[in-house]
């Protein structure tokens, strides 16, 4: 009975805990390939300039509106999408690369975000919007997530083969087929909506984490994409759920819990990976030396 208290009693008896649960996994199931598809571009630092991009939209909706759902969701994403499109724009029309174009406007939307807080808003507002909090959870807020969440999983198996082949050799795509920069905007997209999904939950600052710390353990476990999207989606679970629970019996911030226990999870498979784990690394090699 102890084990069930501890494991399943905060969600059977508590409907916030079941909400925000199933809000994480609802969330891990759209961010969790959409992070694995990062990695394997070398754009994780990119999620995490997005996760930034999107915080004077959704500033601003937030000190008009306050607490408004739909007016957070779209002043987030209207946010997003404009740096998105800059970058690309600059990328396209300079010599700037696509990485130092996303730098440099993440970094003035994150410095226009954090003005239009402090000068309209409070220091409670600033919290709120940076780090969320899951267990404010809501119908609205679970069907906006899930239906981001649906929308990826349509959109990655629409344009499944493109972005794989772009992952990996992008000028073959454009010399075959021309549709990398479909492909590549279409993409981006997915990632501001899944940004913006889990900014409801966790806030600008953790929401990046969900999307990339299960993805960038997934690699140690896993070799083929189809694996690799399983393993990533699992550990983004597993991170919700012992995250909640130790919110729950430690009394501590949930957000912040789900993605040190994401945090762990890279930490346990950088040492115990079968695909690259420091110890399996240490083993092979005294194995050849033996």
């Amino acid at each position: 009975m102890m084990l069930y208290d501890f494991f399943l009693g905060p969600f059977v008896e508590f409907s916030f805990m079941r909400l925000a649960l199933v809000g994480c996994f609802a969330l891990a199931l759209g961010c969790a390939p959409i992070g694995l598809f990062l990695v394997l571009r070398r754009m994780s630092l990119v999620g995490d300039a997005m996760s930034h991009a999107i915080l004077p939209g959704a500033a601003i909706a937030f000190i008009a509106y306050g607490l408004s759902l739909t007016a957070l969701s779209i002043g987030g994403l209207v946010a997003g999408l404009t740096v998105v499109l800059l970058s690309g724009l600059v990328t396209r029309l300079t010599q700037q690369k696509e990485d130092a174009s996303f730098a440099a406007f993440y970094l003035l939307s994150l410095a226009s975000g954090v003005l239009i807080v402090s000068k309209w808003g409070s220091n409670v507002d600033l919290m709120h919007i940076l780090f969320g909090t899951v267990l404010a959870v809501d119908p609205p807020a679970l069907l906006l997530v899930a239906g981001i969440a649906t929308i990826t999983l349509l959109g990655l198996a629409l344009f499944y083969r493109p972005l794989v082949v772009e992952s990996f050799d992008p000028e073959f795509l454009r010399v075959t087929s021309g549709g990398g920069a479909l492909a590549h905007f279409v993409f981006l997209v997915l990632v501001v909506l899944n940004l913006v999904a889990g900014f409801q939950a966790l806030g600008t600052l953790m929401a990046v984490g969900l999307m990339m710390l299960p993805a960038t353990s997934a690699r140690m476990w896993a070799q083929s994409l189809p694996a690799l999207m399983a393993v990533a989606v699992g550990f983004a679970m597993l991170a919700g759920y012992l995250g909640l629970l130790i919110s729950y019996h430690a009394n501590l911030p949930s957000g912040p819990s789900i993605i040190l226990v994401a945090g762990i999870g890279y930490l346990a498979s950088l040492a115990l990976g079968s695909h690259g784990g420091l110890l399996w690394r240490v083993l092979k090699f005294k194995h050849l030396e033996g």
